[in-house]
């Protein structure tokens, strides 16, 4: 412990002493005349480039963003318009859009311009750099997206995993029954860990199978399933992690050492490699078997691996180590997405009682039995929504990079710029909203007179982007959430854990914003009359 101490005191005062030596290195520059804020740096063709605010050496512009960037983002905007540039810390120079007009140019105007990614050392680290997500913009990001459009996420294939939702959505309840039945319903529920085990789950059976995800998940004590999630888990904290050497290149190579950054990226790629490899290894041997099963679905991994097997036909060569990083980007984009989603939707239903009990009678109502609900429930739609308004998974959408000099809302973006939406603040624009741009109200989507989308058509709602880079998973997304939040609201009746007391709605920052205080409810079980 005192080794520790004295070496994170020994990294503070190293950032001190090289902060007080840019900022003289700045203040000379300044006295030659030169300036290291130029807010009117023009070109050729007369575009100036976005207004920034005052920043600092070194750090720049990284101290206005605080604890929620996307909230102090948004109060950014408020004073510099809906474009900014920023500078956060040495290298790297970003392009921040607030507005729906400025998120439809840059996903639909000049969508090519803005379609690349910027280097992401996490997801490099961890996924091989050969997934999609984070893949530039190229032939590789451009064939492997066509597969999974086409062949991972089709319609056809998000319908085909119905039953999963299904059965994951009952063993959900059937928890939430065991739980109520040992503390005799005294004890409120964590309902964001069971939400993460079912969307866990769905995602698992989706990606592996059946039976490779009973091998991973199931053995007689529990254990092996625990660290499967809790890998999984690891991985996706890993990857909305910024090392120290992206923002300070100078003291990352010893600084993310020195926290044991660097260490638990190596031990949980290491873990998640030999995991998917006994997956893949297993698949390899079923398909070599001499039997066919009429009602086997296919995976993932079944599906990626007949591409690997017929590149001509698909024209993409897909390695093994292609196929795990798209199986990670299935895990990465539709585990923790879907479980926030379902979470903020439950908070606000339990904080308006009014929007609860009308969601309630339409779910019941449309129930034939109690295993099949109806798919048309306009309200849980409007719901959906305005859950995906208030609180995108994603508040900051994933960084997007230009490829050619560009123009935004009539400013200059040069070649190689990051670029930013904040989904968050375009979500609670005035402007496009109205006064009550902060406040949870549903029936805004019912008497909308045009259709809002979330799909990627409608730019002042954009929770998984639009254009190019548009998230291919919105479908099975939304399936999972549809099915997950009616399947509860179903079948028990929801209250505050204190019911005198409020939710603390309060955020915790990271790559998905999760509600910082958990979500712990009482449930009742709902028994349909007879």
């Amino acid at each position: 412990m005192a080794a520790a101490a004295f070496l994170m005191s020994f990294v503070v005062v190293a950032i001190l002493l090289s902060v007080v030596l840019a900022w003289r290195r700045w203040r000379r520059r300044r006295r030659r005349g030169g300036s290291s804020n130029n807010n009117n740096t023009s070109y050729n063709d007369g575009l100036l480039l976005p207004p920034s605010p005052r920043g600092l050496p070194v750090v720049g512009h990284l101290h206005l963003l605080g604890s929620l960037p996307h909230r102090g983002l948004r109060s950014i905007a408020a004073s510099h318009g809906p474009v900014v540039l920023l500078r956060l810390g040495s290298p790297t120079v970003v392009v921040v859009v607030s507005s729906a007009l400025g998120d439809e140019e840059v996903m639909r105007a000049r969508d090519l311009a803005f379609a690349s990614r910027p280097a992401s050392a996490m997801a490099d680290r961890l996924m091989y750099g050969r997934d999609v997500a984070f893949a530039p913009y190229g032939e590789y990001w451009r064939q492997a997206r066509r597969v999974c459009v086409a062949h991972l996420l089709s319609a056809r294939r998000v319908l085909s995993f119905r039953r999963v939702r299904e059965e994951e959505a009952d063993k959900l309840v059937s928890r939430i029954r065991r739980l109520l039945s040992c503390s005799k319903n005294e004890k409120p529920i964590d309902l964001v860990e069971l939400l993460v085990g079912y969307a866990n789950n769905v995602v698992s059976r989706a990606a592996f199978g059946d039976e490779s995800s009973r091998g991973l998940y199931e053995d007689d004590d529990g254990d092996r399933g625990r660290r499967v999630r809790e890998l999984l888990n690891e991985f996706q904290k890993l990857l909305a992690t910024q090392p120290v050497g992206e923002i300070l290149p100078w003291l990352g190579c010893w600084v993310d050492a020195v926290t044991g950054l660097d260490r638990r990226v190596r031990r949980t790629f290491r873990a998640l490699d030999a995991m998917l490899d006994k997956v893949i290894d297993d698949h390899r041997r079923q398909s070599r078997r001499d039997f066919v099963e009429d009602d086997r679905r296919e995976d993932f991994v079944d599906v990626l691996l007949d591409v690997s097997r017929n590149e001509k036909e698909y024209g993409v060569r897909l390695g093994t180590n292609e196929i795990k990083a798209i199986i990670l980007d299935m895990f990465a984009a539709g585990t923790d997405t879907v479980t926030t989603a379902m979470e903020w939707a439950m908070a606000e239903l339990v904080t308006h009682p009014r929007a609860m009990r009308r969601i309630q009678h339409e779910i019941r109502q449309a129930a034939v039995g109690e295993k099949h609900i109806d798919d048309k429930l306009p309200y849980l739609n409007a719901v959906i929504k305005e859950t995906l308004r208030l609180h995108p998974p994603i508040p900051l959408l994933v960084p997007r990079q230009t490829l050619e000099d560009t123009e935004l809302l009539g400013y200059r973006v040069p070649a190689g710029t990051r670029v930013v939406v904040n989904a968050w603040a375009i979500g609670r624009d005035t402007a496009t909203w109205g006064r009550d741009a902060d406040e949870f109200v549903p029936e805004r989507f019912l008497d909308a007179e045009v259709e809002v989308d979330y799909r990627g058509q409608s730019f002042e709602l954009i929770p998984f982007g639009a254009g190019r880079r548009g998230c291919p998973g919105v479908g099975f997304a939304e399936q999972t959430v549809h099915t997950g939040l009616a399947t509860l609201l179903y079948h028990f009746d929801w209250e505050p854990a204190a019911a005198s007391a409020s939710l603390d709605m309060t955020e915790m920052n990271g790559l998905n914003v999760h509600i910082k205080a958990g979500l712990h409810l009482r449930a009742k079980p709902w028994i349909p009359p007879s």
